[in-house]
């Protein structure tokens, strides 16, 4: 998966989405608020007053909103949490912006690293799972949910993955990316309403071979892409462990089986 990121700050904020072309990355548990080090509660009104105001103002076009500022370990630097969730700095006039990686040298971490971990983590417990296709592969004991996309070529080699895997329960909420892949809805849609969506999803996704058509019925494929979206995912496959870490991408096995074992709860 290709998450959307800032290729441009000139002019306006770009974002690129693209299907698993990102190397993968794992998020961690949530924390709290602040990055490790950032006196947050220090933090002037005033100054995160005008941060949102400026930052807002100049993006307008691109309706770019401020969701949180924070206090950083540097002196006159703050953290900026923006729609999407994504991670800028910028000084307390946001006069000027970075956009990277802010590296704590003594410990040799990334503290925006670690931030996006943490807006990345997601409450496995609360994703609605009879919104999702699921497979009990064995004894299912191992849990998964994955945003998929049904014309996504990186989703499809992450289902080959799984067909080689025992012990697994895997839920998949469709998660069709209109704008890369037109006809991703409709197959969702008709996948959905087979009688059984199971052997459907798996037929088409592990030896590409579509059902007959089915009578259009009740499905669920808006509300998980935009669930997907809420959650910040851009692009697919995107993974959620039980333990709240998500990834983004594919990853193939053994590296795949032993995130999956790591990451229950």
């Amino acid at each position: 998966m290709n998450r959307k990121l800032l290729s441009a700050l000139s002019a306006a904020f770009l974002m690129l989405a693209a299907c698993g072309e990102n190397q993968a990355q794992v998020a961690k548990h949530p924390a709290p608020p602040a990055a490790k080090g950032s006196p947050a509660a220090k933090l002037d009104p005033s100054v995160e007053k005008t941060i949102r105001t400026k930052l807002e103002k100049a993006y307008a076009e691109q309706q770019l909103k401020v969701q949180a500022v924070y206090a950083t370990p540097l002196a006159h630097l703050y953290e900026v949490v923006l729609s999407g969730k994504t991670v800028i700095y910028t000084d307390a006039q946001a006069d000027y912006m970075l956009v990277g990686d802010f590296i704590d040298v003594k410990n040799r971490k990334s503290l925006t690293e670690e931030r996006n971990a943490e807006l990345s983590a997601v409450d496995f417990d609360s994703l609605p799972l009879d919104k999702a296709i699921k497979e009990v592969r064995g004894n299912g004991q191992l849990k998964i949910a994955v945003f998929s996309d049904p014309d996504c070529p990186y989703c499809k080699r992450l289902e080959h993955e799984f067909e080689k895997m025992t012990d697994i329960t895997i839920y998949n909420f469709m998660m069709p990316l209109v704008s890369l892949h037109p006809d991703a809805v409709r197959k969702a849609e008709q996948i959905w309403c087979q009688p059984d969506r199971t052997a459907a999803w798996t037929t088409w996704m592990r030896k590409g071979k579509m059902p007959p058509k089915a009578a259009d019925c009740d499905n669920p494929v808006d509300e998980t892409t935009s669930l997907g979206e809420q959650l910040g995912f851009n692009g697919t496959p995107a993974l959620v462990f039980p333990n709240g870490r998500t990834q983004a991408g594919f990853s193939p096995l053994p590296h795949l089986e032993k995130l999956i074992k790591d990451n229950q709860k």
